[in-house]
């Protein structure tokens, strides 16, 4: 039984992790590529870093090179003026810049692997950062579209305003109209009192009606010519 219940938590907490990234995906989306551009700082920030030291390394190299080709003419006029003494000091000094050279140059080769691996890094990181604010922008307006759809559904769907007017003018179309029912209520009443009984029988020619007619009118005024 608490093997089937924490299975149970257990789906009940993806669910609703699922509900709240629906719900701010757009603000996720947004803190993923802050973190992203974090990142991508600190990169460049290590890129300059090696860079500078790259730099150094070559202005070190390069101040190396000067001086040890000065200590080797150095030393050469110093065995050419029988002073080997002064050109065996300047022999070994040559030697430990040549050393150090050495040193130096597989020193700046490393850091031109790591600078070329990095500032690869880098770019494409950058670029991915770019395709993620433009794929951030389209999510937000399919955002947008989507909680509109929704406002319009909900609008257009059962008990919807809409539907309330419809229903509202139906109603009052569907009401009986007051006035054909009091004509009708007369003609009943008529019909109840037998006071039209009188007036069928003169239209049949048996007797007078009770009151004046259309055509008792017309028939006046045609003897009256």
């Amino acid at each position: 039984m608490f093997g089937t219940l924490k299975t149970l938590f257990t789906g009940a907490n993806a669910r609703a992790e699922e509900q709240l990234r629906d719900t701010f995906s757009i603000e996720l989306i947004d803190q993923k590529i802050r973190e992203s551009e974090a990142s991508l700082k600190a990169a460049k920030l290590t890129l300059a870093s090696l860079i500078q030291r790259q730099r150094a390394e070559i202005r070190q190299i390069a101040n190396l090179e000067t001086r040890t080709a000065d200590l080797l003419s150095r030393a050469k006029e110093a065995l050419d003026g029988d002073r080997e003494d002064l050109a065996t000091t300047a022999a070994q000094a040559v030697a430990e810049m040549e050393n150090e050279l050495t040193v130096r140059r597989q020193s700046l080769e490393r850091l031109e692997r790591r600078i070329l691996q990095l500032r690869q890094s880098v770019e494409t990181a950058n670029r991915r950062i770019v395709d993620l604010k433009q794929g951030a922008m389209s999510a937000r307006a399919t955002k947008r579209e989507q909680t509109m759809q929704r406002r319009l559904n909900k609008h257009l769907g059962g008990d919807s305003p809409m539907e309330e007017a419809e229903a509202l003018i139906a109603r009052v179309m569907e009401q009986d109209d007051p006035f054909e029912q009091s004509e009708i209520i007369k003609e009943i009443d008529g019909d109840l009192g037998h006071a039209n009984v009188a007036d069928d029988l003169a239209d049949a020619g048996f007797g007078k009606r009770s009151g004046s007619s259309a055509v008792d009118v017309l028939n006046r005024l045609k003897n009256e010519k």
